[in-house]
């Protein structure tokens, strides 16, 4: 598309949809760069619907121009599955204007929220019924609702409630050619057929446009206890989780590991952060417990941090005893994240392997990238309890933006090789977006590869919806 057909789909949508919801020229640049800022694309307009009618009357007003469409929520993924790639012929349908939360159940247990409703404040809005919304992640002060759906996200507490997936109910959707897909059911048991809500949950858009969602909601945790533990290996983070598992059961919600060099990151970031543990150890873990009602959460870990502690599986540790302390902690798990930011374009992965065998990841992936990118630094840390490790690689200070990129393209290539030793997965929660597409067109079995396509070609006959994120469907249909 030249600049005169530009100009002319601009001017026909703005016509068509009304000069409120079409954004052109530099008021896109926002929504066409991604939340760390390595790569900046463009596109012919960003439309804004307030209605799930106005997204699709934008869907069918794109397709009459042969637009294709990239919905956007949040715009804080880390897999480019939002940001366009053919900015001259590809139009975002960014939700932000649709963050009503139409429905609050306490009594069922549910709520109907809208896509673009940002992930904390749905869960404030629960919290102040009383209620609990168990999402949480680093991002949910931006991050949007449709786009936790589109892309199954994870987050901290999945060892216990589940990833996004789990906790929907139903959906709705408008398709490619316009038409409006009403499942916004809130029912637990319905066993009428095919489950069509799955076809659009971890589906990054290429289905269509998540534009309302029915939840689970929970009892609010009352009493949640924290503790960050030092230890002597990864190994004994795993063996202390199994216990951890036995002896906490369900009240357990976060498990999470991180090295030494966690807490170095994270005052990196976050200068005032004081150390809460004295000793320096090969290993930590930061464990939570939460519960509600008759169930006593503090004596819980107390007693078990006392058995641990006793036979030396555990050679130091804190308990918070505040909010303000249990939050301290925390700090260190968000802020280290800030601090590889603050070293400079880094290689973030998103890989899971049997919890039974992470730590044996671990060792041989850090040992892989060390043969092949000597003068890198590893930072592994993750979700033990569900096997998901995140082994960035730090590219040292001072590299030329070509050095820095070739040291990644190699650091991924032998992490990759070594989870496909594992018979693990490339992106545990993040999703596939563009940028991890060509690593999943290598592995995608023939069968599986053949069922998603033709869904699409059945779905999305004019690979109208988010064309180039996951796989390239017309290559395969």
């Amino acid at each position: 598309m030249d600049l005169d057909q530009e100009r002319h789909a601009v001017d026909t949508l703005i016509q068509s949809l009304g000069d409120d919801m079409v954004l052109s020229g530099e008021a896109i640049e926002k929504y066409c760069r991604d939340w760390h800022g390595d790569v900046t694309s463009g596109a012919v307009a960003v439309l804004r619907p307030r209605t799930t009618e106005e997204v699709s009357a934008a869907v069918k007003a794109c397709v009459s121009l042969g637009l294709s469409i990239v919905p956007q929520g949040g715009n804080t993924g880390l897999a480019l599955g939002a940001i366009p790639d053919r900015p001259e012929d590809q139009v975002v349908i960014s939700l932000e204007r649709m963050n009503k939360i139409r429905r609050i159940d306490a009594d069922d247990f549910s709520a109907v929220v809208e896509a673009g409703c940002i992930l904390s404040e749905f869960k404030d809005a629960v919290a102040r019924e009383g209620m609990f919304f168990p999402l949480a992640l680093g991002a949910q002060g931006s991050c949007r609702i449709g786009g936790n759906v589109s892309t199954n996200a994870g987050g901290i507490n999945v060892l216990r409630y589940g990833m996004t997936r789990e906790l929907v109910l139903g959906l709705e959707a408008v398709l490619p050619d316009g038409s409006i897909f009403d499942g916004l059911s809130t029912l637990r048991k319905d066993n009428r057929g095919i489950d069509l809500k799955q076809l659009f949950i971890g589906a990054e858009g290429v289905f269509g446009i998540i534009t309302a969602v029915a939840v689970k909601l929970t009892p609010e945790p009352d009493q949640i206890a924290t503790a960050l533990l030092g230890l002597n290996s990864l190994d004994d983070a795993i063996t202390l989780f199994r216990r951890a598992r036995r002896d906490c059961c369900d009240l357990m919600s976060a498990f999470e590991f991180m090295p030494p060099l966690a807490f170095v990151l994270a005052r990196e970031a976050i200068p005032d952060l004081a150390m809460p543990i004295s000793g320096d150890y090969p290993a930590y873990a930061l464990l939570e417990i939460s519960g509600s009602g008759l169930v006593d959460i503090n004596d819980l870990m107390e007693r078990f941090l006392g058995g641990v502690m006793e036979e030396g599986l555990v050679p130091d540790g804190v308990i918070a005893r505040s909010k303000a302390q249990a939050r301290n902690l925390w700090l260190f798990r968000e802020g280290m994240n800030e601090g590889q930011a603050k070293r400079g374009t880094h290689l973030r992965t998103d890989v899971s392997v049997p919890l039974s065998r992470l730590s044996d990841f671990v060792r041989d992936a850090e040992q892989a990238v060390g043969a092949a990118v000597p003068d890198a630094t590893c930072v592994s840390y993750g979700h033990v309890g569900d096997g998901n490790v995140h082994l960035n690689v730090l590219p040292p200070g001072g590299l030329s933006r070509a050095e820095v990129e070739a040291r990644i393209h190699d650091a991924k290539k032998v992490i990759n090789t070594v989870v496909d030793t594992y018979r693990g997965s490339i992106s545990a929660e993040h999703g596939i977006g563009r940028l991890k597409k060509a690593d999943y067109e290598m592995r995608i079995p023939p069968i599986r590869r053949g069922l998603v396509a033709a869904l699409k070609k059945a779905v999305d006959p004019q690979g109208v919806m988010n064309p180039g994120c996951q796989l390239d469907f017309e290559r395969h249909s």
